[in-house]
């Protein structure tokens, strides 16, 4: 059965499957690949999909919904023809068009998909997306992070080995930075990072903001019709001023018979605001990745609003290097979301492919805060899995008492990136009971586990008396089967223990101590450095880190076994 892989965009959506040892994009009903993310209901509550949607926009505003997609995991309601709608409900439609599209172009029911989404989309928006999906008479097989899904598109897995790249993906309403590398038939996300609020649109609305300047009025004083006309026309010379150094605009309103001319060079002065927005997320990814710019083979741009020649010179300049930008970029995701399908169909043309993803976010669980003496702050956030982690991952971190006389500890568990917990996404809590003892006396030892179906396992052993705990947090409840649900058990399972119980670690220790009791001086001081340093990478748990650490520890070992008299 084919699985449609669907890039279901901000501004445009399109989909494509892998059929025949290629991908193919699938045209909708006028032809074109992309799909406008734009909702029109009628007087009857029709449900208009597309490019009617979009026109309808400007002769119906208040019955048109476009750029929802920033509201999915939000309770924000958008109101059409007397009735609200969420921004799940409004995907769905979106989706469900998409599916009626490949349907009537392949001759066959569909019923499976794999849909794109940003890298750094929480649990709640993950959560939502599928829930469109379901609403939409899909089973979504998997979500597949967008810079992923273009690396795939354009070809990264055929790259030398231990190439790394960069993806900058800036869609209609968001901005995903990803480092990946290609290795041994694995494609890797190294780290990812974004801005949910940062796209295309936000240009658009510059663009608009300057000709109400020009033309010495304001929004408010703009008729939703008129505002409408403008964003149409001013998309227009956001588009054309990728080709020419100006654009001369022919009066757009009735009541105003001003002709406006807007320069390459004025949209690059009004868009420092938002281009400056760029470099933060840039950073962040490079330092949670460990690397510098120089190190990178390539940087590949994706999405419409990477059109824009100002952000292409600042990422030239930010890179020193041109940026590689020859697919589509409007299409490409869409392109590495069928390729994703077809890898999740287990077609043999990918067999050799694998993709590693990340965690795009913290997971841990609040501890006291001692320092908020007014009790404003609430409980502090202490990391277990950190963003960015390979998943499937697993990790422990320890926790013990803080009153005299504790018999129980509450582990709240959260996502999310702030030190306060007030401040991150909530998923569960689990309470277990200690012996009555002194503080600081009993504890307990937590792993999380978490895998690629956004199924986190939390297992909690009471370190004095043995006794374990456990709870299961799935992403979307329900959506797994009972099967599939068992093999993701499995799979964690096998990663459960902490790397200093590993063969291979317990080796290098047992060789660098027997060492040491050979040695003295000089060298036992080497061994115990060394020793110190190995330890100390192993109890950060980051699997990339442990695999570099054992090559340099054995290469050491090695050289003061070679060492030897005879």
């Amino acid at each position: 059965m084919t699985i449609l892989g669907i890039d279901l965009g901000t501004t445009n959506s399109a989909c494509a499957v892998w059929r025949d040892g290629t991908v193919e994009l699938i045209p909708n009903a006028l032809g074109d690949f992309l799909t406008p993310s734009a909702i029109y209901i009628d007087q009857d509550n029709q449900v208009h999909v597309g490019k009617v949607g979009r026109e309808r926009a400007v002769t119906h505003p208040q019955a048109t919904a476009q750029v929802f997609k920033r509201y999915m995991g939000t309770h924000k309601v958008i109101r059409l023809q007397g009735k609200d709608y969420s921004a799940v409900e409004l995907s769905s439609f979106v989706l469900k068009r998409l599916k009626e599209d490949a349907e009537k172009h392949l001759s066959e029911t569909i019923t499976q998909a794999v849909i794109s989404v940003p890298a750094y989309f929480n649990d709640t928006q993950r959560k939502a997306t599928k829930q469109a999906g379901e609403m939409a008479g899909l089973y979504v097989e998997r979500l597949v992070n967008e810079p992923t899904a273009a690396a795939i598109a354009y070809g990264l897995h055929e790259k030398p080995e231990h190439s790394q790249f960069m993806v900058l993906d800036l869609g209609g309403g968001t901005f995903d930075v990803s480092i990946m590398e290609y290795f041994s038939g694995v494609l890797e996300v190294h780290a990812s990072s974004g801005d949910n609020f940062l796209g295309g649109e936000d240009f658009l609305e510059l663009l608009v903001d300057h000709y109400l300047e020009q033309i010495k009025t304001t929004r408010k004083k703009t008729k939703p019709q008129d505002l409408q006309k403008i964003q149409i026309q001013m998309e227009r010379v956001k588009r054309e001023l990728n080709a020419v150094e100006k654009v001369v605009v022919e009066p757009i309103l009735e009541s105003n018979y001003e002709t406006v001319t807007i320069s390459r060079e004025q949209f690059a002065k009004i868009s420092d605001v938002l281009l400056s927005r760029l470099q933060q997320p840039i950073e962040t990814t490079l330092r949670d990745a460990n690397i510098c710019p120089a190190d990178l083979d390539e940087v590949i741009l994706v999405g419409g609003a990477t059109r824009m020649q100002s952000l292409r010179s600042i990422v030239a300049r930010m890179f020193r290097r041109l940026p590689m930008a020859n697919l589509d970029p409007d299409l490409v995701v869409a392109m590495g979301a069928g390729i994703q399908a077809g890898l999740k169909a287990r077609d043999q043309a990918l067999d050799d492919v694998v993709l590693t993803d990340v965690c795009p976010y913290t997971l841990g669980t609040g501890i006291i805060n001692d320092a908020d003496i007014s009790g404003t702050q609430g409980d502090l956030f202490s990391p277990i899995l950190e963003r960015n982690s390979v998943i499937p991952a697993s990790r422990v971190s320890s926790f013990f008492t803080v009153h005299n006389n504790q018999k129980e500890l509450e582990f709240n568990i959260y996502q999310g990136e702030s030190r306060l917990v007030k401040n991150n996404i909530a998923l569960g809590s689990i309470t277990v009971a200690v012996p009555k003892n002194k503080k600081g006396q009993e504890g307990a030892e937590v792993r999380f586990s978490y895998d690629m179906n956004g199924l986190l396992e939390v297992d909690i052993k009471v370190l004095s008396t043995g006794e374990t705990y456990y709870k299961m947090i799935q992403n979307a409840p329900g959506e797994l089967s009972e099967q599939a649900l068992a093999e993701s058990r499995k799979k964690l399972a096998l990663l459960k223990f902490h790397p200093r119980e590993q063969e291979t670690n317990q080796l290098l220790i047992a060789r660098a101590e027997r060492l040491f009791e050979s040695r003295l001086a000089e060298q036992r001081q080497m061994i115990q450095g060394n020793l110190r340093w190995f330890e100390e990478i192993l109890e950060k748990q980051n699997v990339r880190d442990i695999e570099q650490a054992q090559l340099d520890f054995a290469e050491f070992l090695d050289s003061l076994e070679q060492d030897r008299l005879f």
